[in-house]
């Protein structure tokens, strides 16, 4: 799934780079990390709703969802073993 996660960020953000370049842990914003910026994080979230149903409407969970490819496969795979789960609890809004 982590490799699924990485190929759907670098397919999404059009980065030049192959998932191999992408640690499961590399922050993806910010300094020492792949450097996404907030339209990154929208496209993210926008290609993550449409993959895999997860939708993102709360900032701060954002932030925890979208601090590195492992935390991201985290939100997924509970999103996909839990149908049942309310919208709510896996929803987040980018706030822009």
């Amino acid at each position: 799934m982590k490799e699924r996660i990485k190929g759907l960020i670098i397919e999404n953000l059009m980065l030049q780079m192959s998932p191999a370049e992408i640690a499961d842990d590399l922050p993806l914003f910010g300094p020492g990390g792949l450097g996404l910026d907030s339209v990154d994080a929208l496209q993210l979230v926008l290609a993550l709703d449409k993959q895999f149903g997860l939708k993102i409407r709360d900032p701060e969970a954002a932030k925890e969802i979208f601090r590195n490819v492992s935390t991201i496969t985290e939100a997924v795979q509970r999103k996909l073993a839990d149908h049942k789960m309310p919208p709510s609890t896996l929803s987040i809004e980018p706030v822009i």
